[in-house]
């Protein structure tokens, strides 16, 4: 996740500025995210840690469910509501955006155990703090 322009953390933003932004189909699907800091981050550790081979998942260790995702980014946005999206508006949306809605209603429960196991240390381990920081940086590049 990152506040740039055109990225998924920006068109979450928007929805949520719009007034949605709730919870995608019913909202249980688990999403795995990563801070841009802790992305770079990770990649300077695996440069440096060359023992560390073959997949390492880039996650942060707290996936979280999206109903609960997304209300910690309107927390950290500040509007306390978010309209839902039912699984037929989001496949209609997918259609105009030429997407899929796998991306949204599938479960993705991922941890970066051989990550934590070299010995990485993340600065923005849990969502709510991740998306605070996100939020400022998005305001101060978008005023």
């Amino acid at each position: 996740m990152s506040p740039d322009r055109s990225g998924i953390f920006d068109t979450l933003l928007s929805l949520i500025r719009k007034g949605l932004g709730g919870a995608s189909g019913d909202g249980r699907q688990y999403v795995s995210w990563i801070h841009e800091t802790d992305f770079i981050r990770a990649i300077y550790f695996l440069i440096e840690h060359e023992h560390v081979d073959g997949a390492v998942n880039l996650c942060s260790p707290n996936p979280l469910p999206n109903r609960e995702f997304m209300t910690d980014l309107r927390r950290a946005w500040g509007p306390s509501i978010g309209l839902p999206a039912a699984k037929w508006t989001l496949e209609l949306g997918a259609i105009f955006m030429r997407t899929e809605t796998e991306l949204i209603l599938k479960s993705r429960r991922v941890f970066p155990g051989r990550l934590q196991q070299a010995g990485f240390s993340f600065t923005y381990p849990d969502w709510p703090s991740a998306a605070r920081e996100l939020c400022d940086r998005w305001r101060k590049n978008n005023s």
